[in-house]
């Protein structure tokens, strides 16, 4: 069997934990913690980085720091997982969904300007598959109506849009270190503060409304509740065991880029035949191989072919479902607009195994049995 996704491990996981637990202190903001914040400061160029523990709850950070209250609107692609509106639904705001543009499956920044009201917000772009949207053409709307921008780059560490890193670019951005994604604490999560006047604030709803990270840095004598907050800090054990990937994050990109890329010279043929249709990646964006998926002619042969895959012990999976169709989206949201390709276009698409370590005869036997699947 071949399975979709295994998480990533590099070896010294085990060693960095066992530290932590021996320096006594696992709990938030340890050393590995500090390791970790400083690294990601490094490689993206981000003033300010905040682990969480979860993407989902650095997106409920976001959505405090931008100051959503209820009645705002934020625009948002449906196609994207629930994490994205929930944490601004929950802070009682009515999420806008426009298209997706089919190339990408990146929201349409064609489609954001008229979708905005007197109540709009906020805009979420989401990079899906680590491929940038286009953040230029959203920003430039954000400037000109007065709006936020968060960026949920949960797929997206280690990708670029005109060589700034995803998530560096709005005024605040959202990493997932989940066991499914490029790096992984097992559950985790990173907030990316580009908004300079929200720096002492992220820190504040962080540590549960509190000012203990002035405390603990000296800046006052003790510490006391002054926001709205709540407990965002992983501990210091996954941290660890985090730290020890982003300390080869280049590696690990490298060896994902040789396997999409194995994959993606490997179906020319079939695409060129009509048969499938390959990712998509616009000259502005650099990718981190995330995941690599096919789309096929519709939701009836994607489903004939993950169960002839499995019959062949090779794991594939389709991905979202649109927010706007699902109950919640009805409740808490609207589309804006016609809903042209988001949901004809997610039912096309179907996901292969894709995780750092994919060996050259486990490609090679995954692209077989799809090809066998079109000679049929």
């Amino acid at each position: 069997m071949i399975p979709f996704n295994t998480p990533p491990f590099v070896g010294k996981e085990l060693d960095y934990m066992k530290q932590a637990i021996e320096s006594k202190k696992i709990c938030g903001d340890g050393e590995f913690t500090k390791k970790c914040h400083r690294l990601l400061e490094q490689q993206t160029g981000c003033e300010k980085v905040l682990l969480t523990t979860s993407c989902s709850h650095a997106l409920e950070m976001a959505a405090l720091l931008t100051e959503i209250k209820p009645g705002d609107e934020v625009i948002m692609p449906s196609y994207t997982f629930v994490s994205t509106a929930n944490a601004f639904v929950l802070r009682g705001a009515v999420i806008v969904f426009v298209d997706i543009r089919p190339d990408t499956m990146n929201i349409d920044e064609t489609l954001i300007e008229d979708a905005i009201t007197s109540k709009t917000k906020a805009i979420v772009p989401v990079h899906y598959a680590g491929v940038g949207c286009e953040m230029d053409k959203i920003t430039e709307i954000a400037k000109k109506h007065n709006l936020l921008v968060v960026e949920d780059a949960a797929q997206g560490v280690m990708a670029y849009y005109k060589d700034r890193a995803l998530g560096t670019i709005g005024d605040v951005g959202c990493y997932s270190f989940h066991e499914t994604k490029n790096y992984s604490m097992g559950e985790g999560g990173a907030v990316l503060v580009n908004n300079r006047e929200m720096h002492e604030r992220s820190e504040i709803v962080r540590e549960k409304g509190t000012n203990r990270s002035r405390f603990l840095r000296g800046q006052i004598d003790k510490y006391t509740w002054v926001d709205v907050g709540s407990s965002y800090l992983p501990s210091d054990m996954n941290a660890a065991y985090l730290y020890a990937q982003l300390e080869m994050a280049e590696e690990i990109n490298n060896n994902r880029l040789a396997s999409w890329n194995k994959y993606y010279e490997a179906f020319e043929e079939l695409e060129e035949n009509g048969l499938v249709q390959r990712p998509f990646i616009p000259d502005e964006c650099r990718h981190n191989a995330h995941m690599f998926y096919l789309k096929v002619r519709d939701i009836e042969q994607r489903s004939e072919l993950i169960a002839y895959l499995k019959t062949k012990g090779v794991a594939a999976v389709f991905h979202y479902i649109p927010l706007h169709s699902a109950q919640a989206g009805l409740r808490f949201g609207r589309f804006h607009g016609e809903d042209k390709y988001t949901t004809k276009e997610s039912e096309r698409l179907l996901r292969i195994p894709m995780y750092y370590g994919l060996t050259d005869k486990e490609i090679n036997y995954v692209v077989e049995s799809v090809y066998s699947f079109f000679k049929r």
